[in-house]
């Protein structure tokens, strides 16, 4: 006679050991009935335990080391439903947008959790797993690195100048146009804000305001108003930059 109470198992593969445990109390609570057969932090024991026990679920972290989670996934497609969990959004989205798998942003939220629970357990109940081909693809495709911009072509006077975006110390957007400013003079090109937010390192150029995005390596100091206010001073150029209420939270801890 088969046990109801532990009618659907699960593996959690979660290379974090904190939200593991965090993701295994918190399906504990969400899924009582649910039989959690295995733990990992790699791929290889979470390829590992999915063979050995065959569970019906597998909530899979999508980095992890020895194998991603796109590795596992590829090799269990099809024999179980997955549940993946990222910290990146891109990741997030590609596969939800497919709607047959799910996934969960770390840190985990128990919110979310219980959608993503839900809906796994109807389709545990009433579809057979799907195929994770095409979400699988997207994923990699999304993960693999990007190539930034690595050079403007923008106006200077009559003349149209190459610029080298690590010689950019800041680009400013006016009506029409948005400026390009570097330590030896100031361009102009039509490209948007929002667009080359898309197209530069996010990690080198930061949005400082709606109007106003800085290299990080040309910034010489951050300054605080006794109003509360907060500045940028650049390393070779004479202006200082506001920065909006909501971006100063890029430089709480400076």
């Amino acid at each position: 006679m088969n046990d109801r109470r532990h009618r659907h198992t699960a593996v959690v593969a979660e290379d974090e050991d904190v939200l593991r445990e965090e993701l295994i109390c918190h399906l504990k609570q969400l899924w009582p009935t649910l039989k959690i057969v295995g733990a990992a932090g790699d791929g290889i024991k979470a390829l590992s335990l999915v063979e050995r026990f065959k569970p019906d679920v597998v909530f899979l972290d999508i980095q992890m080391p020895g194998l991603t989670g796109i590795d596992v996934a590829r090799q269990i497609d099809g024999h179980c439903h997955v549940v993946f969990a990222t910290a990146y959004d891109e990741y997030a989205v590609a596969a939800f947008e497919q709607g047959a798998v799910d996934y969960l942003m770390k840190p985990y939220d128990l919110a979310r959790l219980a959608q993503a629970v839900e809906r796994v357990r109807t389709r545990v109940d009433t579809e057979s797993p799907a195929s994770l081909e095409f979400v699988l693809d997207e994923i990699s495709r999304i993960s693999a690195p990007r190539k930034f911009l690595q050079w403007i072509k923008a106006s200077v006077g009559n003349e149209i100048e190459l610029i080298f975006v690590d010689d950019i110390c800041f680009f400013q957007a006016d009506t029409k146009y948005t400026t390009v400013a570097t330590a030896t003079g100031d361009a102009i090109i039509r490209t948007s804000l929002k667009q080359l937010r898309n197209e530069l390192d996010p990690d080198v150029f930061i949005p400082i305001h709606r109007s106003t995005i800085v290299n990080i390596r040309a910034i010489s100091k951050v300054s605080r108003g006794l109003d509360g206010s907060m500045q940028i001073q650049l390393k070779d150029r004479p202006e200082r930059l506001p920065v909006s209420d909501a971006n100063r939270n890029i430089f709480k801890m400076m």
